[in-house]
């Protein structure tokens, strides 16, 4: 995987980030060439389970396709974990500058949530212009952003958290949303189906939604 200096640059992969619960490490290399083989290559692998680490490591070696980053991720431990998994990026819920100091120390470019205007602004302060929403439908979806784009012109959104394939066109739609994160893409159900070819459909249309 390449080495990334901005996490703004994933958008230029598609306009869907998958966010990817792992429960079994078997599925991790096989969902992750699912998702690459539906065009999508940018994979958030949630920190969520007990698996999630070995999972990230798995897919960072066996498809070097897959630009793999690491979600939910709350302290300096976590960062430097994701790191050493091999992870380009990382992706937090929330925002303190003590995650952000941390990410910065390991060379892990981080892509912060906020969901208020001190949020943003307080993230804005420390360099970042591209923040991840959430959960966005919760605090607000595209009336939230649309509100932001007037004091935030300078800040682009990555909106997470209850976007669905028909929603995701409406937040994809608005000129401060550069790409969505959305859990659809690797439905629980088809993982422990093994129906790779069911999640390499649902990458591929969420390829097509721009």
């Amino acid at each position: 995987m390449e080495p990334m200096s901005d996490t703004l640059s994933l958008a230029s992969h598609g306009p869907v980030i998958p966010v990817i619960v792992i429960q079994r490490l078997q599925d991790a290399v096989p969902l992750a060439e699912a998702l690459v083989a539906g065009g999508v290559r940018v994979l958030e692998v949630t920190l969520r389970t007990p698996v999630a680490l070995q999972a990230m490591e798995a897919i960072a070696k066996a498809v070097p396709q897959a630009i793999v980053g690491a979600g939910t991720l709350r302290s300096a431990a976590d960062a430097k974990a994701a790191r050493d998994a091999g992870c380009v990026f990382g992706v937090s819920p929330g925002f303190t500058s003590s995650l952000s100091d941390a990410c910065k120390a390991v060379k892990l470019p981080l892509l912060p949530g906020v969901s208020t205007a001190s949020e943003v602004m307080q993230a804005a302060d420390e360099g970042y212009r591209f923040l991840k929403l959430f959960p966005a439908t919760a605090v607000g979806g595209v009336n939230l952003l649309k509100a932001l784009s007037g004091p935030f012109p300078d800040v682009a959104f990555c909106p997470t958290g209850g976007i669905t394939p028909e929603t995701a066109p409406q937040f994809l739609s608005l000129p401060n949303v550069k790409v969505c994160g959305g859990s659809w893409l690797s439905p629980q159900s088809a993982i422990d189906a093994g129906d790779w070819a069911s999640i390499t459909r649902l990458a591929a249309a969420a390829q097509a939604l721009r």
